[in-house]
């Protein structure tokens, strides 16, 4: 069972300035200056994607995890590893007992993640 629900911050989408609290993209933000990696998907690139339609979808996701992450109090979760090779914390987030990463999913902004990046071009 997922923690209480006891963080409650307000996400910006993260500019060029100092990173602190905001949203990277569909599956990365900044909390109090610690950056966390969503654990249980991936979504489209928008740094690198490697066609339109991974930008286009990657910006939705961002959009709809800084919606989700304002939307009230959420907890993470701490999986089999703390850290992945970026230093990002690896952390699945609920709300009241639900996934953001499996809504996203259902949402068709994000794929399970199965260890590996599937492609989101044709």
């Amino acid at each position: 069972m997922p923690p209480e629900d006891i963080i409650s911050a307000s996400f910006p989408i993260c500019g060029s300035g100092a990173r602190t609290t905001c949203v990277v993209d569909g599956d990365t933000f900044w909390l109090d200056g610690i950056k966390y990696r969503i654990a249980d998907i991936d979504t489209p690139e928008i740094g690198e994607p490697r066609c339109a339609g991974e930008k286009e979808l990657g910006e939705q996701a961002k959009n709809r995890l800084q919606s989700l992450l304002n939307a009230g109090a959420f907890c993470l979760k701490a999986g089999l590893r703390d850290e992945d090779k970026y230093g990002r914390k690896l952390r699945e987030v609920y709300r009241g007992g639900q996934s953001l990463g499996a809504q996203l999913v259902d949402e068709g902004l994000a794929h399970r993640w199965v260890g590996f990046k599937q492609s989101w071009c044709g």
